[in-house]
């Protein structure tokens, strides 16, 4: 039977029982007082020491990050901020942890020296609660979809087509990288690789699941995906973890629909079982934002922002609409906007989604017929020939969070923009079928997960809410 957490023993009723107890040490305060944390909460327990009792040499292996066993008898805490306490009766030393070299120590440590010793850096309170709501959200997720009839569906992550046209796709060989073979053309003979063909790992799951959509109704994927884009910004992963939902004879306003209960129900759920941790990532929110000029700083804080989006219905709103509130809002008229709004077809950017969501609408935000030159190919052109059947939904304080489509069905349709773009029909012949044998209108969307992580959070920098950030110049760990 496994031992009870720390969690667990803080909720429970101090009746002088013995507990047994494991984690690592937060502090050691006047040879007396052990802060233990084990991981399940942002709580610590105290474990009160007679040291009078103890070997001097077991007490100086008690050290910020050694790892104990406590055996002792839990009973109600003497001092503040906790209701029980552990009076130690035996202390058992896994592993120490030499003060003068391990680098977590109990100060205020910046992100981008936690970010060089990520391995350790979820020791700290910070990212403790940043991933026990990761884990949390995921959680959510799976529970969602399981609940609503859905499929999980495990997407292939090597992969022979570009799903977003974007080209920026990490490539698959075991080709010699200094003397590949050649073909007649003197360009790398794809044949002699182990696929035979030109591959890459993967940026979206949604081609393939809009396959086993066409099956089995309802479908989601919730797996990794790369794109190799040299950015550096607060906002982009080289590897990142995307949900994709795909839903056959669902329109796109049966899309907006899904998409709107889904982020409200897993925000719900964070709300719920992620208080503590919620609060706790609120009040450092709180306090980095007093160093920042007003004009910088939220609206509105974490757990308020998070209510906000749960409890609000979404308010739908055409591009066009959109592009028109904009184009004569106050601060496009002042040239306030960094990238100002003038023509039709302008793809809109964070700024901007901000603005309807945070000054003008006041309410989380579905913006819908896009149009089409700046969207996918496989959106459902509409009637007009100008726009397509596309949504994105956009939150406070973080723009674009959720991007999706009513899929385009209609095979000649598909055609005629595949060759506009100079997509080859050979690629995606399998992607073409679909639209053969029982076609059907079908939609679906994306989220990054790191992005909701992200708003959810509270964090400015979405290096902080993966465990292990693969960036440009850097796959260290």
């Amino acid at each position: 039977m496994l031992a009870p957490s720390v969690k667990e023993l803080l909720s429970t009723n101090p009746t002088s029982q013995e507990v047994v107890i494991d984690g690592w040490v937060k502090t050691f305060r006047s040879n007396r007082f052990i802060a233990l944390n084990d991981g399940s909460t942002i709580h610590n327990i105290q474990c009160v020491v007679n040291f009078e009792n103890f070997d001097e040499q077991l007490l100086k292996q008690v050290n910020t990050g050694s790892a104990l066993k406590v055996t002792g008898t839990l009973v109600e805490s003497q001092g503040r901020g906790q209701s029980v306490e552990i009076q130690v009766k035996e202390i058992f030393v896994h592993g120490d942890a030499d003060p003068e070299v391990y680098p977590i120590q109990p100060k205020k440590h910046s992100m981008e020296f936690l970010r060089e010793q990520a391995h350790l850096r979820v020791r700290t309170n910070t990212f403790s609660a940043i991933m026990r709501v990761r884990s949390a959200l995921s959680f959510a997720i799976h529970q969602y979809f399981q609940q609503n009839g859905f499929y999980y569906f495990h997407a292939p992550i090597v992969t022979g087509s570009d799903a977003e046209g974007a080209g920026e796709m990490f490539r698959v060989t075991t080709l010699n990288a200094k003397k590949p073979p050649l073909n007649d053309d003197g360009e790398v003979n794809y044949k002699e690789d182990f696929f035979g063909k030109e591959t890459n790992l993967t940026v979206s799951g949604q081609l393939e699941a809009e396959a086993y959509a066409m099956a089995l109704g309802k479908v989601y994927t919730f797996g990794p995906t790369f794109r190799a884009e040299n950015s550096n910004t607060s906002r982009h992963l080289a590897e990142f973890w995307m949900i994709e939902p795909e839903v056959a004879f669902n329109d796109l306003d049966d899309n907006m629909d899904l998409a709107e209960d889904f982020m409200q129900n897993v925000i719900k759920y964070v709300l719920e079982n992620c208080a503590d941790d919620l609060a706790f990532l609120e009040k450092r929110l709180l306090d980095e934002e007093k160093t920042k000029p007003q004009a910088e700083r939220s609206e509105m804080a974490l757990i308020e922002k998070l209510k906000f989006v749960s409890s609000n219905t979404f308010k739908r709103v055409s591009y066009t609409e959109a592009f028109e509130i904009l184009r004569n809002s106050k601060p496009n008229k002042k040239k306030k906007f960094k990238y100002p709004i003038n023509e039709w077809g302008a793809d809109l950017q964070s700024e901007h989604e901000r603005f309807l969501v945070e000054k003008h609408f006041k309410c989380p935000v579905i913006l819908f017929d896009y149009p089409a030159k700046i969207k996918a190919f496989y959106m459902r052109l509409n009637e007009d020939g100008k726009t397509v059947r596309a949504m994105d939904i956009l939150f406070p304080g973080i723009g674009e969070i959720v991007g999706g489509s009513q899929r385009e069905e209609r095979l000649d349709v598909l055609k005629e923009k595949m060759a506009a773009l100079n997509i080859p029909e050979e690629e995606l012949w399998w992607y073409l079928d679909l639209r053969k044998f029982g076609t059907a209108e079908h939609s679906g969307f994306g989220l990054g997960f790191e992005r909701l992580v992200l708003f959810a959070t509270g964090m400015g920098n979405i290096r902080d809410v993966i465990p292990f950030p693969r960036t440009p110049q850097n796959a260290e760990f």
